[in-house]
């Protein structure tokens, strides 16, 4: 039987990294080359894809010694030393910062601003761009934790005040909040505030609705995307045969015997394209 393969329509770019993409391609176009400090997307083979068209990728060391010169900000966001170093290098910023990553940077610095004695705290990947950014606004006073466990390391007797990075779980940072409320001493203040992107969280229903609709699910993500590594693990809780690849090339032909329909889906990070290729290679393995 020849196997049918559906790519997730609601699977690809949200909207920060398309207008992140938008904006190096617009001035790859006009210039043919361009500075991104850091990867531009947590996809290997989109990053290559611009790099070839010109997109040169610095990190943080080589952006202190470049010296008047275009560098784009992707939509991870970046903490204020970025911009304070650009001014003095007279470095023109072309800042793709996701609208939503912005907000929480200025309701953070803000909070911490009104209340620098409390208690800071950030759900998130330690590390993650994004996460450091957000860190960043708070003098790096802010408290990062990773997952439900390191909650229990909180000082329950001060102030909380409690964020979540744009693209964590709803769930887990809902089973935070419960905890560290049940935890607060009676003379701290605790205050917690919605700040995980829609339009990642509501991918979670989506995402396992699409997997348990077929025999074999092949998810496509770069290894760093923190959201592409949630929602695989979704899949593969829906649906055992689920696989992680970066691309076409990831793909074994047994993992479709006694199969009739596969599913192609992909992270927030993964193009579209890429995910056509994909379709291509197992539509040719038959």
């Amino acid at each position: 039987m020849k196997l049918t393969v559906e790519i997730d329509s609601g699977s690809g770019f949200c909207f920060g990294v398309t207008t992140a993409i938008k904006k190096a391609e617009e001035q790859l176009a006009s210039s043919g080359s361009l500075y991104c400090l850091g990867d531009i997307v947590h996809n290997g083979i989109e990053v290559e894809r611009l790099h070839e068209k010109g997109l040169i990728t610095i990190n943080h060391d080589q952006l202190s010694r470049l010296r008047s010169a275009k560098v784009l900000l992707r939509a991870h966001g970046e903490p204020p030393e970025t911009y304070d170093c650009a001014h003095r290098n007279d470095i023109e910023i072309i800042d793709a910062t996701c609208p939503v990553v912005l907000r929480l940077q200025r309701r953070i610095k803000s909070q911490y601003e009104s209340n620098p004695d409390a208690q800071i705290v950030i759900f998130g990947k330690n590390g993650h761009a994004e996460v450091m950014g957000l860190v960043g606004q708070t003098d790096h006073h802010a408290i990062v934790i990773e997952n439900y466990d390191e909650a229990t390391r909180l000082d329950f007797t001060r102030d909380i005040y409690l964020y979540s990075q744009t693209t964590k779980s709803l769930d887990e940072y809902h089973r935070i909040i419960d905890y560290i409320r049940s935890h607060m001493s009676p003379e701290a203040h605790f205050q917690s505030f919605d700040t995980i992107c829609r339009q990642v969280a509501n991918r979670m229903a989506a995402i396992a609705a699409f997997a348990s609709r077929h025999d074999v699910v092949v998810f496509v993500s770069g290894r760093k995307s923190s959201n592409g590594r949630v929602l695989f693990n979704e899949c593969q809780r829906v649906n055992p045969r689920s696989h992680l690849v970066e691309g076409p090339d990831g793909i074994q032909p047994e993992w479709f015997r006694d199969a009739n329909t596969v599913g192609i889906c992909g992270a927030t990070s993964t193009p579209k394209w890429l995910m056509e290729r994909c379709k291509a290679k197992i539509e040719n393995l038959q």
